[in-house]
């Protein structure tokens, strides 16, 4: 079970009384300099947080799950907060969302806060500028409860949801190679982000599969995700810009499918007479844009439901977790006439 930092541990820590601890933290003028920073340095070290609700609490629980996400405003994380909520509700749980909008500072920033509020559990999807880890190594080396989804950290061991991005992205792909396009570039997520390594494997991989060549011009990286226009703009340029200019756009996010698709309309590019394009979204209303489009979808509902099931069974086990897993779900690929070549 996770235990938190108490006063009590930094007290006997650096040998002085509970009260000391407890009225330097609290910035006390009875406390002397010296002492003051002594102990605000040690509690910042091993990343003390004060607990305000779980003092009240005799078990130590808030019955409450912690959930960071890039964008709330997202097609995929809305729904599988939906997911989320759905489980942890009913299993006597409250959620408190937080957004990185894809900064690691505010990631930490709200991880942070979100042990303040002395959550049971994490679930964490890591934002495109995540790198360092460390925090949530140090959490999970102290027994405290953390579930990945979507985006997951591959050197942290504990349970992870995740959809078959490889799969997913081959898919995509290769439908975009059977309507007649070889010329086909691949819009994607910053490079730090698993997700984006894998649905670039499964890209490449139905390049290979029908023996055409990958062009390294042909790929573009997103570090925001698509959540600032012009860097999807500038990319977009870059590519039409090109010499040999390509046919198709296979695009690796949520967020980049639909802006490429906007833009590409706003810069009156018929698609897909004059580029033709599919991608991973779980945007409800792809059907209705004109043309219709090509997309790989993710089970996101079920995916935030499973992650909540293996995290509430973390917190509730009786025994320190050992074994963890990592589940891969299945997309979906549903083919509409944006990636169709015109006759």
């Amino acid at each position: 079970m996770f235990e938190s930092v108490t006063i009590k541990d930094i007290a006997k820590a650096l040998g002085v009384s509970t009260s000391t601890v407890s009225r330097a933290l609290n910035g006390s003028y009875e406390i002397g300099t010296e002492t003051k920073k002594l102990v605000l340095e040690y509690a910042e070290k091993i990343n003390y947080r004060p607990n305000p609700i779980a003092l009240s609490l005799k078990e130590q629980k808030s019955h409450s799950i912690g959930v960071v996400v890039c964008e709330v405003a997202n097609d995929y994380f809305s729904q599988a907060i939906n997911g989320i909520e759905s489980i942890a509700y009913n299993r006597g749980y409250h959620v408190i969302i937080t957004q990185t909008h894809e900064s690691f500072d505010r990631e930490s920033a709200n991880v942070k806060h979100l042990l303040s509020r002395h959550v049971d559990g994490l679930l964490v999807s890591l934002s495109a500028q995540t790198t360092d880890t460390s925090q949530y190594k140090y959490l999970l080396d102290k027994g405290f409860p953390i579930v990945f989804f979507d985006r997951a950290a591959p050197d942290l061991n504990t349970h992870k949801v995740i959809a078959n991005n490889f799969q997913g992205s081959f898919n995509g792909t290769e439908a975009l190679i059977n309507s007649g396009f070889t010329k086909i570039a691949h819009l994607t997520n910053s490079n730090n982000l698993l997700i984006s390594h894998e649905r670039f494997e499964g890209y490449k991989a139905a390049l290979d599969k029908h023996g055409i060549e990958f062009r390294p011009e042909y790929l573009k990286h997103c570090n925001h995700g698509g959540m600032i226009h012009d860097e999807v703009e500038t990319v977009l340029k870059e590519l039409l810009a090109l010499d040999d200019k390509p046919e198709a756009i296979f695009s690796g996010s949520d967020r980049l499918t639909i802006s490429s698709m906007s833009i590409l309309k706003k810069w009156s590019l018929k698609v897909p007479g004059d580029i033709a394009i599919a991608g991973f979204t779980n945007s409800d209303v792809v059907d209705l844009f004109d043309p219709p489009l090509t997309v790989v979808r993710q089970p996101a509902f079920q995916i935030g439901q499973m992650a909540t099931e293996m995290l509430i069974k973390t917190i509730e086990s009786k025994w320190p977790v050992e074994e963890f897993t990592t589940e891969k779900v299945d997309t979906q690929l549903i083919v509409r006439s944006s990636s169709v070549k015109a006759i």
